[in-house]
């Protein structure tokens, strides 16, 4: 493991994450922990929308927070929550979940374990799930 820092200034935003309605910034953690978890700005680009897509992750951490903006998420068993500006979300790990809505200004931390981890593209759950 190593040390690590990053200014606001360095890493610029990448357009080639996970969901093409957002830009990452990866934050240097993921190398310096050799791939033991991964942390980053998400912000949306700014001109598109979420989807609205089904998925899970396998992990065993997840935390994400909202730096500024809001948006809609729907969780399985947990129905739609709206996330604004100091929200913070543990998403446990294989909730199966979908992100409904965002404002043009929203950007996010979210943190992950691992590093490396899967997204899988699930079916939503059925409305008695929720």
């Amino acid at each position: 493991m190593a040390f690590s820092i990053q200014h606001a200034s360095e890493g610029p935003f990448r357009y080639d994450g996970l969901r093409k309605y957002f830009e990452y910034r990866d934050l240097g953690i993921h190398q310096a922990t050799e791939g033991k978890a991964v942390m980053h700005v998400i912000r949306a680009r700014e001109g598109t929308h979420a989807t609205g897509e089904w998925h899970l992750h396998k992990i065993s951490l997840q935390l994400v927070y909202v730096l500024k903006g809001w948006a809609i998420f729907e969780y399985e068993g947990q129905g739609q929550h709206r996330l604004e500006a100091g929200t913070c979300v543990h998403q446990p790990p294989g909730i199966r979940h979908r992100e409904i809505a965002h404002s043009d200004d929203l950007e996010i931390l979210e943190i992950v374990l691992p590093g490396d981890f899967e997204t899988v593209a699930v079916e939503g759950p059925s409305p008695e799930a929720g």
